[in-house]
C-alpha cells in the first residue's frame, strides 16, 4: 500500500521534461531583427515578433556585476548554495502559513526558470501543493544539467522586467537607455524592485529599491523610478538609419542581416535629403528619397527611402514607390535613335509647335517654360530637357519599341502596349521606381550593360543583358553631362554642374507632382526623387531646385578628395571639329558613331521636306459661334515642306493652288482635307470636325 502511495505521488509530482543549455540557447528567439551595413556596422533594427519585446540572448559576462549581484541578492540570496531549492525559505513560508501571516515567497531562481522553460509549472491555476511539488522536483532536476551560471543567465534573459520586456537586454535599453553591461548598482535596484510587480507604480518601486538598498538617504531613487517609467527608450541605441530597408528586409525575429550599404553614405545621403527638405519647407515639399550605388559591384551603398519631418506618409518607401518619371526616360530614346542611325548628336531637330492625332484625341506636347527655341541639335534637345523634339525623336524610333527598350532596361512597371502610353511616354508618362531609375542609370554608366542592384552582402547577380551599344551609351552621357548644352535651359552654373566629370539628367512630372535628378560619375549613380508622397502638386519647385542641390551635396560626399574622370571613348565613335550654318549653334567637337560623321551641319531646304498639313492639325474639334457672321469664320490653311503644283482637297471639293493660301469655310460636320500632287496622289490628309 505504502510503495502503491509512493509510486502515485511520484507520477503525480512528476516533472516535464526540460531542455538542456545549449538547446535552449539555440531555440531562444529574440522579438527584433538587425540590419547591418557593409563592415559590420549597426544601421537599423526591426521588431518582428510583437507578442513579447527581447533582444538576443546576452551572456552573463556582459551583465555587469552590480546587476548580477543586487537581483540575486533580492531574488535568491542562498542560490549558490542550495540545489534548486531553498529548504530555509520554504521552512520560513510554512510556519508563516500555520502563523496565519502573510506568506514569504520561496521560489528559488531554479524554479522559476524551471517555469519560463515549461511554462505549465507556474501557469495560473496551477499552484497547488502538487504543482508546487512539480516545480521544485523540475528545479532539481535542473540544477543536476545545469550549472549554476547557466541557471542565473538564462533567469536574466527570460525574466519579464515591465510590460512587455523580457530579459534584462530589452528592460536595460528600454528602461534605462544602457547595455546591460553599463547597468549601475542603482539600476539594478530598481529593476530588482520590478521583479515581484513589473506593474508598480513609481512610488512603490521607489520604496522597495530603498528598502534593498539599506541606505540610509533613498532621495534619488523616487525620481530615478518616475524617469525610468517614463517615454519608451526602446532602441536607444539604435541608429535608425534605414527604416524603410529594415520594413523589407527585416522579417525573421532574431536575424542578422548584412547589407550593401555603407553607412557614411547612408548618412551623408540622410543629411542632404533632411537639409534640402527642411530648406524647402513642407508648405512645397514634404517627402524625398535617395539611392547611391557603386557603378562597378551595383551594390547599393544608400537607400534613403524618406526622413520623417512633415510628411505625412513617412513609412512610405520612396526608393520602391512607382511615381511618373518625367524627363528621365529621355536618355534612353536618345541612345535607341542614335544606336539605330536615326539620329547623331549634331542633327537639328524642330522644337516648335506639334499637334499630333492620337486614338485620344489631339497631343500637344510643350516644353517646361511654356516657349519653343526652334530647330536645335539633338545634343542641345536632351541636354536641355526640350519635350517636342523628343516626341519627333520617338516618332522615329516607335512608340512600342521604346517601351520594350525601356522595358529591358529594368523599368519592370511597364506592362503595356505602345497605344496605352502613346506619345507621352518621350516626356515619361509611365511610372517608375527610384531603384529602377538608378539601376537604369547605371547601365549607361556601364556603357549599355544592365544587371541588377544589389542590396545584401554577397548576394549574386544572376541575370545581365546589353540594353543599348557602349558607342550609343558613350555619346548619350556627353550629352549629359555637357554643361554648355544644357545652359540655354538651367544655366552655366546650376546645381548640375560638379567640379568633376559627371552625366546627370532631372525631370518633373505632370503638375509638379514629382522631381527627380539621376546622374552617374566613373564610380556612383546617385538618383534622387522630392515630391509629396500624397501626390498633391509641390508648389515652387523647379527641376534645379528641388532633388538636383541633393544630387550635388551627395556626389560631393561620395568622391571626397577623389574627383571623377571623364570615361575613355569607346571603339567605334569618332570626333570631328563641326560647324552649324547660318550659325545655328556655335562649333564645337562632335561625336558621331564611326561612319556618319559630318563637318557642316545646315537645316534642310524646304524643298527637300516631305508636304504636309500643318494647320488644321488632325483631329481638332471647332466650334462655331452664332453671333459671328459665317463669311467671318474660316479656317486658314498652312503648310510645311515644298507645295508647289499641289491642290487642296476639302471632301470632293476642289479648293484650287495649295499655294494660294486658301481659307476654309467652316461647315458643321466631319470633314476631310487631303494634300494631293500633280499626279493626283494624296501626299498628307488629315480630318477635323466643325460643331
Amino acid at each position: 500500500m505504502l510503495v502503491a502511495g509512493l509510486a502515485a505521488l511520484d507520477f503525480a509530482t512528476l516533472p516535464p521534461p526540460l531542455p538542456d543549455y545549449d538547446q535552449q540557447r539555440a531555440a531562444y528567439r529574440p522579438s527584433e531583427a538587425w540590419l547591418y551595413d557593409r563592415n559590420g556596422v549597426l544601421l537599423d533594427s526591426s521588431r518582428v515578433n510583437f507578442q513579447v519585446r527581447r533582444l538576443g540572448w546576452t551572456p552573463l559576462d556582459q551583465i555587469s556585476p552590480a546587476a548580477r549581484e543586487v537581483i540575486l541578492a533580492a531574488e535568491d540570496r542562498r542560490f549558490r548554495d542550495h540545489g534548486g531549492i531553498d529548504w530555509w525559505s520554504l521552512g520560513g513560508s510554512i510556519r508563516d502559513r500555520i502563523e496565519g501571516k502573510r506568506a514569504r515567497g520561496a521560489s528559488t531562481l531554479s524554479m522559476q526558470v524551471a517555469g519560463y522553460l515549461s511554462p505549465g509549472l507556474a501557469a495560473p491555476g496551477h499552484r497547488s501543493s502538487w504543482d508546487k511539488l512539480r516545480q521544485m522536483r523540475a528545479a532539481n532536476a535542473l540544477e543536476s544539467r545545469w550549472t549554476k551560471d547557466q541557471i542565473l543567465e538564462a533567469y536574466l534573459n527570460m525574466a519579464g522586467f515591465r510590460g512587455e520586456a523580457q530579459g534584462i537586454g530589452a528592460a536595460a535599453l528600454g528602461l534605462f537607455g544602457k547595455t546591460p553591461g553599463a547597468l549601475t548598482r542603482d539600476d539594478a535596484l530598481l529593476l530588482a524592485a520590478l521583479l515581484p510587480e513589473p506593474g508598480a507604480s513609481a512610488q512603490k518601486l521607489a520604496q522597495r529599491a530603498c528598502a534593498l538598498s539599506r541606505d540610509a538617504d533613498c532621495s534619488r531613487f523616487l525620481p530615478a523610478a518616475i524617469s525610468m517609467l517614463g517615454p519608451a527608450r526602446s532602441l536607444a541605441l539604435d541608429p535608425g538609419l534605414a527604416p524603410h530597408l529594415s520594413d523589407m528586409l527585416l522579417t525573421t525575429p532574431g536575424a542578422r542581416v548584412t547589407t550593401t550599404l555603407d553607412i557614411r553614405a547612408q548618412r551623408a545621403a540622410m543629411l542632404a535629403l533632411r537639409r534640402q527638405l527642411q530648406g524647402l519647407g513642407g508648405s512645397r515639399a514634404r517627402d524625398g528619397a535617395v539611392v547611391v550605388v557603386d557603378n562597378r559591384s551595383g551594390d547599393v551603398l544608400a537607400m534613403v527611402g524618406g526622413i520623417g519631418g512633415a510628411s505625412t506618409a513617412a513609412a512610405v518607401n520612396g526608393a520602391t514607390a512607382y511615381r511618373q518619371a518625367g524627363s528621365t526616360l529621355k536618355p534612353f530614346l536618345y541612345a535607341q535613335a542614335l544606336e539605330r542611325g536615326y539620329l547623331t548628336a549634331a542633327s537639328i531637330l524642330d522644337d516648335s509647335p506639334v499637334q499630333l492625332d492620337t486614338g485620344s484625341g489631339l497631343y500637344v506636347p510643350q516644353n517646361y517654360d511654356k516657349g519653343f527655341k526652334g530647330p536645335v541639335s539633338a545634343r542641345v534637345a536632351l541636354a536641355g530637357s526640350l519635350n517636342v523634339p523628343a516626341v519627333r525623336t520617338l516618332i522615329l524610333v516607335g512608340v512600342d519599341a521604346f517601351k520594350d527598350r525601356l522595358f529591358d532596361t529594368g523599368y519592370a512597371g511597364l506592362v503595356q502596349d505602345g497605344d496605352y502610353y502613346g506619345f507621352s511616354l518621350a516626356l515619361g508618362s509611365a511610372e517608375v521606381t527610384l531603384m529602377e531609375q538608378a539601376a537604369a542609370y547605371r547601365s549607361l554608366a556601364l556603357g549599355g550593360r544592365w544587371t541588377p542592384l544589389r542590396l545584401l552582402k554577397g548576394e549574386a547577380i544572376t541575370s545581365e543583358r546589353r540594353t543599348t551599344t557602349p558607342q550609343a551609351a558613350w555619346i548619350v552621357a556627353d550629352m549629359l553631362s555637357d554643361p554648355n548644352a544644357r545652359a540655354a535651359t538651367f544655366g552655366i552654373d546650376s546645381a548640375l554642374r560638379l567640379p568633376f566629370w559627371a552625366a546627370v539628367k532631372t525631370g518633373t512630372s505632370k503638375a509638379m507632382r514629382d522631381n527627380w535628378c539621376i546622374g552617374f560619375s566613373d564610380r556612383f549613380t546617385v538618383a534622387v526623387w522630392v515630391g509629396n508622397m500624397e501626390g498633391d502638386p509641390m508648389r515652387a519647385v523647379s527641376g534645379t531646385s528641388g532633388a538636383a542641390p541633393v544630387w550635388r551635396d551627395v556626389m560631393m560626399a561620395m568622391h571626397g578628395g577623389t574627383p571623377s574622370r571623364e570615361p575613355p571613348t569607346p571603339a567605334g565613335v569618332e570626333s570631328r571639329e563641326i560647324r552649324f550654318a547660318g550659325g545655328l549653334e556655335q562649333p564645337r567637337r562632335e561625336y558621331f558613331l564611326k561612319g556618319t560623321g559630318v563637318s557642316t551641319v545646315a537645316l534642310a531646304p524646304p524643298e527637300s521636306r516631305r508636304p504636309r498639313i500643318v494647320s488644321p492639325a488632325g483631329g481638332s474639334v471647332y466650334a462655331l459661334d452664332p453671333d459671328i457672321p459665317a463669311d467671318n469664320q474660316r479656317l486658314a490653311v498652312s503648310f510645311s515642306g515644298d507645295i508647289v503644283g499641289h491642290r487642296l482637297l476639302l471632301d470632293t471639293t476642289d479648293l484650287g493652288s495649295a499655294s494660294a493660301g486658301p481659307m476654309i469655310e467652316a461647315v458643321r460636320g466631319r470633314h476631310r482635307l487631303r494634300l494631293v500632287d500633280l499626279s493626283g496622289r494624296v501626299v498628307d490628309q488629315i480630318i477635323f470636325t466643325v460643331r
